[in-house]
């Protein structure tokens, strides 16, 4: 083994005569130099051969510390033919040297996430990537959101209930729709009594949106053309963690599911057929108890004042011969209205 490569792993120079002293590893110095700086710390100046000396070491060893130490900023070499060599201070000199190390081990870090992305890319094309992959951040759950729609082909499935890692409104399923992709959405009725939810969503359903609303839907949910799903993990849009989930047994049961809650929707959306008088508002009154929403929001759907909204719905259960929402939404399915 060269001395050179002796130098920087050598285990049993010491250091400092005190034991407790921080040693100066972690930046790269090793412990034959460090041990060189530390001697030339408590002189004015010195000579590789007067240092040498002191050490106990050999010459052209301590030459080559000083070589090295001068590269890392912690000694300079003075003026004049002699070869003499004094030390920086150590709070400005171990700083750089500090500040340098933590940029090498960023950059290391920024080049581990590429490395990772390259290595997840590569196993998802050769179908070795896992079937599900988790997302963090409620960024990343929307630019994902995003990327189903722009990708998906045929058919969108969609579970909506607030909260919204982004806007409420979505100007992308308009496009999807113009372009042919069956679209079926199931809301929360929460979703619905945002201002202006339910007029967007009868807008969609002129374009070719099928979509129905579920009181008590407990989750998020978007499946693209059968194939990969995105579905929150949790409500907390702040601290947003999602699950991203390939085709599999998973995959399958979250359809199933979907098939499930849709059968027990109601239909929302679609305006109902022209009758005369006030036929047609009966209908779109009874469509919207059904989907759970408030008196206030339906109200406000439709115009009306609170009072003019009671008077109705008294009306309603009259006609339906019902006592109470529940009664009147199975009469008004039972007619063909929902």
């Amino acid at each position: 083994m060269s001395d050179e490569i002796s130098d920087e792993v050598r285990p049993d120079d010491s250091l400092v005569d005190d034991p407790q002293a921080l040693s100066l590893a972690p930046v790269g110095i090793s412990a034959f130099d460090e041990r060189v700086y530390r001697a030339l710390l408590s002189l004015p100046e010195a000579t590789p051969a007067a240092l040498a000396e002191q050490l106990g070491a050999p010459e052209n060893r301590v030459d080559r510390a000083f070589t090295r130490l001068r590269s890392y900023g912690l000694v300079t070499r003075m003026a004049g033919r002699r070869r003499r060599y004094t030390a920086i201070d150590p709070e400005a000199a171990v700083e750089a040297l500090v500040r340098d190390r933590s940029n090498e081990l960023e950059r290391v870090r920024s080049s581990v996430l590429a490395l990772s992305s390259v290595f997840h890319a590569v196993r998802r094309r050769g179908g070795g990537g896992g079937t599900v992959e988790i997302l963090n951040g409620p960024e990343e759950l929307g630019r994902w959101f995003v990327r189903l729609q722009h990708q998906v082909h045929e058919e969108m499935l969609v579970l909506d209930r607030p909260p919204y890692a982004l806007a409420a409104t979505n100007p992308v399923e308009p496009v999807s729709l113009d372009y042919g992709v069956r679209w079926r959405a199931i809301y929360a009725p929460e979703s619905l009594e945002m201002p202006g939810a339910l007029q967007e969503v009868e807008q969609l359903a002129a374009r070719g949106e099928k979509g129905r609303v579920l009181r008590g839907l407990p989750m998020k949910l978007a499946i693209a053309d059968r194939r990969l799903a995105l579905m929150p993990l949790d409500l907390d849009v702040e601290h947003a963690q999602a699950a991203l989930i390939r085709e599999s047994t998973l995959l399958q049961a979250l359809l199933e599911l979907f098939e499930v809650y849709w059968e027990r929707a109601v239909p929302v959306g679609s305006a109902p057929p022209e009758e005369p008088g006030d036929g047609a508002e009966d209908h779109r009154l009874a469509q919207l108890m059904a989907s759970g929403l408030t008196d206030n929001a339906i109200a406000r759907q439709l115009g009306w004042s609170t009072r003019t909204m009671r008077r109705r719905t008294r009306r309603l259960f009259d006609e339906l011969q019902a006592a109470n929402r529940f009664q009147a939404g199975v009469q008004a399915a039972r007619r063909g209205w929902l």
